[in-house]
């Protein structure tokens, strides 16, 4: 099935491949100076700055307009390679899953590769669920209903995080992951068919992985960095959501493959016209929106109908 043909069309008017050409300085200009469409501004924000591992760890507190009363809370986790982007670059993307979500949403602007590599972004990752779970109360939210979401290296610290909060007995109600990087393995069929893809190719995997790791060998590292080599047992519902023209197309599916063996409800969505990172084309191409109004669906019924 080939690529969506309005998405082709917004491909065509507006080129953008992901790249570590340059360096990161160079990197995260282009992806700073992708054109964005302002959306939902009737979600409220805040900013605020915590105590973080390496210093102070900015955070990005969303409200959606129909505040009243005490909301789930879901902490979003942004993509870009662990080395591009911020809380400005993916403020429509949380703006949809609050208000989608009704539920306060946090938003966390990690440390990013190649000056702080792994494990840096876990552990600020890891520091901000600690922050929401302690002052979801402060927010406004309820801390029983707490999810986790993140796309593409996001949805891998998402991954991560679900394991480490589990562990350290942190109840999540749910994990979102879109387009996740989780196991490092690049034989899947999908790093091939799809190495030269839109957005996302088999090159720009490679170059941002190896700003990520650093020194560190992913065949002999721990889950928080590969979480399909973790223990799945025990951890909360996950919607996993993939895209057809996307070198991380089988990562995903292969992560809800090990989730569901564990005994981990899964929903495991292919947009199979889309491309990595379809998330950013909501309200613009309507297959993605779609795409991105289920995912998001999935998420509201696990914060608000159990």
């Amino acid at each position: 099935m080939p690529i969506d043909a309005v998405l082709q069309k917004v491909l065509d008017a507006v080129p953008f491949t992901l790249s570590t050409d340059g360096g990161p300085a160079a990197a995260r200009q282009r992806f700073a100076d992708i054109p964005r469409t302002p959306v939902l501004p009737e979600v409220s924000t805040e900013d605020r700055v915590i105590d973080g591992p390496g210093g102070p760890l900015p955070l990005r507190v969303y409200r959606p307009p129909s505040a009243d009363g005490e909301l789930p809370v879901v902490l979003f986790i942004h993509g870009g390679g662990w080395s591009v982007g911020d809380l400005d670059s993916y403020d429509g993307a949380a703006r949809i899953h609050a208000a989608g979500a009704n539920a306060v949403v946090v938003s966390v602007d990690y440390r990013l590769a190649p000056e702080h590599p792994y494990p840096a972004a876990v552990d600020d990752v890891g520091a901000a669920a600690q922050w929401v779970a302690g002052n979801a109360g402060e927010l406004g939210a309820d801390a029983g209903r707490f999810a986790v979401a993140g796309d593409s290296a996001g949805g891998n610290l998402a991954a991560v995080t679900a394991q480490l909060a589990r562990d350290s007995g942190t109840p999540l109600r749910f994990q979102l992951l879109w387009y996740p990087s989780t196991t490092f393995d690049t034989s899947l069929p999908s790093f091939t068919e799809n190495a030269d893809a839109p957005i996302l190719t088999l090159s720009s995997c490679s170059g941002y992985t190896r700003w990520y790791l650093g020194g560190t060998d992913p065949a002999t590292a721990s889950p928080t960095l590969v979480p399909a080599r973790g223990e799945l047992t025990g951890l909360p519902p996950a919607y996993i959501a993939v895209a057809g023209y996307d070198p991380l197309r089988d990562d995903g599916a292969r992560y809800g493959e090990l989730l569901s063996a564990a005994g981990v409800p899964v929903e495991l969505h292919n947009a199979d016209t889309l491309v990595h990172g379809y998330l950013g084309y909501w309200g613009v191409v309507p297959a993605a929106t779609a795409a991105v109004d289920r995912a998001i669906a999935a998420l509201r019924s696990a914060l608000w109908d159990n």
